[in-house]
């Protein structure tokens, strides 16, 4: 019972923040609001949330499955290498450069932790950077470079914070042992990932297409295939993480298949964005929450390198901050250079990076909820049952930085963004007006296939010709301006006129779906054109 209200007051809390960060006179993320709400509830009613440690990582399998299932699978592919370098190397390099200077600024904190907060502030946040670009006009190719950046390292920044957990709690790392380990666990959590998908996905569509499609069952299939990869691959020893990025990049395939009915597509997106929404807010109202003893410990163990006051600890989030924004415009600076040089030759219009574009980077590498969790799952003791060293302390540099990388993304990147330049992709417009003209032509020859059909009783072949006439004039004007026709009394011709229609808007689908899967249409534009698509169909499906 108690657990039932804590997940509502948490789910109240975070509706009562966006409320409030849509009243505020100033912009403010919701984030910041968030946090404010937690703080408020704890001082005011006492509200305390006790998570174990591994439960936040198990709150991110779904988050991270929806970042898998939604980001654009071609950007992908198309900067794969730049994605890679970024979504490993950088973190990688992140670890160990920021590891040994927070050990060597705090010298209390073991290096193992050090590295375990290394770990938990080198991914970045897929969802806070989709929502400052978009207020920004910036080049799709760099959005799609984030996005699939903010996707891959989440996996990453995690497995290293494993292993820096483990050297904290045994005071052993062999670099050998652990390469071997990464493999495993890397190798491993994919496999399972990508297995209880294709199952998943596999028998829902085979009972589907036997008995008929129930959408609820649909989307609550949708919703444990993230929790079953997670909880299989640990059951493994290996990384629920990347099981559950890699079952959401297998659902994002089998999306295009367009097997689920249109009413299932629109109801799951709804209750996917509710969900994310509700656990990105609810992350950020349980640090509000726990903030007071977060400061209170970690101005404790500050005090115990000499420094006192809760100033040194703005002192060290600042620090940390310029200290991942120094090592990721370095490492974006020669890894951009090396990786688009190829394009010089391929590309005349080609622009090498500049300052503009690394501070761009830079800035985009905004933290957020994975970032919040993979502190909070720090364990509380040691194997030998004594306190995990530093843990408030890594708690409360972890959110500082959250919030510092937000302001800085916040003011910084509309200054910058609107003026880079990267090798463009095909325009959209372009893309959007052929794919249109193509589902167009589509529908029209599937309404002249229908009415070859219906038109063979003698009887109605001139309300089926008046049906098909309406429907006809309706997609051949779909380009231009568009009238709605008269509406029409007999009951017949209208249903020959929604049946017509139904057939049309399917065959306009398919033709979408034909397009994006043989990559001559991009997998971003597709969704929102089937999302389109699938709106009129279940306007007509009711009518």
């Amino acid at each position: 019972m108690e657990a039932i209200a804590v997940s509502l007051i948490l789910i109240a809390l975070v509706v009562a923040s966006s409320i409030l960060a849509k009243m505020s006179p100033v912009a403010l993320p919701i984030p910041f609001v968030q946090i404010f709400l937690g703080a408020a509830a704890a001082f005011a009613f006492d509200f305390r949330v006790q998570l174990d440690p591994p439960t936040f990582l198990l709150l991110l399998a779904p988050l991270l499955f929806l970042d898998g299932w939604r980001t654009p699978k071609e950007g992908l592919l198309h900067d794969k290498g730049t994605i890679a370098a970024l979504a490993f190397g950088l973190v990688f390099f992140t670890v160990l450069g920021a590891g040994y200077f927070i050990h060597w600024m705090i010298p209390t904190m073991p290096l193992a932790v050090a590295f375990a907060l290394a770990s938990a502030i080198s991914p970045t946040d897929a969802v806070a950077v989709s929502a400052i670009v978009s207020r920004v006009p910036v080049a799709k190719r760099l959005i799609h470079i984030l996005e699939g950046e903010s996707l891959l390292n989440d996996a990453s920044g995690l497995v290293c914070m494993r292993f820096a957990i483990a050297a904290a709690a045994t005071g052993t790392f062999s670099i050998l042992e652990a390469s071997i380990t990464f493999i495993w666990i890397a190798t491993i959590g994919v496999f399972v990932g990508v297995a209880v998908a294709l199952l998943a996905t596999t028998a829902k569509d085979w009972v589907s297409r036997r008995f008929g499609e129930e959408t609820g069952s649909q989307i609550l299939i949708s919703l444990l295939i993230p929790f079953a990869a997670y909880m299989l691959a640990e059951r493994a020893d290996a990384s629920g993480i990347l099981a559950a990025v890699a079952a959401g990049v297998v659902m994002g395939w089998e999306e295009r298949s367009g097997r689920a009915l249109p009413i299932t597509r629109l109801q799951r997106a709804a209750v996917w964005d509710a969900l994310q929404f509700a656990g990105n807010g609810a992350i950020f109202v349980v640090l509000g929450q726990q903030l007071p003893a977060i400061v209170t410990g970690a101005s404790e163990a500050v005090q115990e390198t000499g420094h006192f006051g809760t100033f040194w600890l703005a002192v060290y989030v600042v620090a940390v901050s310029l200290a991942l924004l120094f090592l990721r415009a370095a490492w974006a600076w020669v890894t951009l250079r090396i990786l688009l040089f190829r394009e010089k030759t391929a590309d005349s219009d080609f622009a090498a990076p500049n300052w503009r574009l690394v501070a761009a980077t830079s800035l985009a590498g905004v933290r957020g909820a994975v970032t919040l969790a993979g502190a909070f799952a720090l364990p509380i003791t040691l194997d030998d049952g004594s306190p995990f060293p530093s843990r408030d302390l890594v708690i409360f540099l972890a959110a500082g930085v959250i919030v510092l990388s937000l302001v800085l993304a916040n003011v910084g990147l509309p200054r910058v963004m609107n003026v880079v330049t990267l090798s463009p992709r095909p325009l959209l417009d372009q893309d959007e007006v052929r794919a249109r003209a193509a589902a167009t032509q589509a529908a029209i020859s599937a309404v002249e296939q229908r009415l070859s059909e219906l038109s063979k009783n003698p009887g109605s072949a001139e309300r089926h010709a008046d049906a098909a006439a309406r429907v006809l004039a309706l997609y051949r004007q779909r380009l231009g301006s568009r009238t709605d026709a008269a509406d029409v009394a007999d009951p017949d011709i209208r249903e020959i006129e929604r049946e017509l229609h139904l057939a049309a808007i399917r065959a306009e689908r398919a033709e979408i779906y034909n397009a994006a899967r043989s990559k001559r249409l991009p997998e971003e534009l597709a969704s929102r054109l089937i999302r389109e698509a699938d709106l009129i169909e279940s306007r007509f499906s009711l009518s």
